[in-house]
């Protein structure tokens, strides 16, 4: 995956609900509000190490049940294709306005580009 910080919010975002509530709480505070380990021990009155070891907890849960898994690498995966799948669309409409204006082939490039916001959503 492109780096840590995208691995572990996709991480979340498919397996956050398995987490206790105070992981859950602390992950959101560290990765998608970006507050430090430190800011995080001050608003909850513990140590920064006592945060630290809760969101490495949460880590090996998530991370263990996408080994098993392998969910969000198969998402990624189909993810990449349904942009390719949205290119030839593009490139097809292009063609057809370039070289033959058929309504057809513009037809099926629509039908082509809605499929795949769909399929994304």
């Amino acid at each position: 995956m492109k780096n840590q910080t995208f691995r572990m919010t996709m991480l979340y975002d498919f397996y956050g609900e398995i987490l206790t509530e105070r992981q859950r709480e602390f992950y959101d505070l560290y990765y998608n509000e970006d507050l430090s380990l430190g800011e995080i021990a001050e608003n909850y009155g513990i140590s920064r190490q006592g945060v630290r070891d809760v969101i490495v907890r949460a880590e090996a849960v998530m991370t263990e049940i996408e080994d098993k898994t392998g969910i969000v690498k198969r998402f990624m995966g189909l993810y990449d294709k349904i942009t390719a799948i949205e290119e030839a669309a593009k490139e097809l409409r292009q063609i057809n306005e370039r070289r033959y204006e058929n309504p057809e082939l513009e037809r099926i490039a629509d039908t082509i580009e809605r499929s795949a916001a769909a399929l994304k959503e």
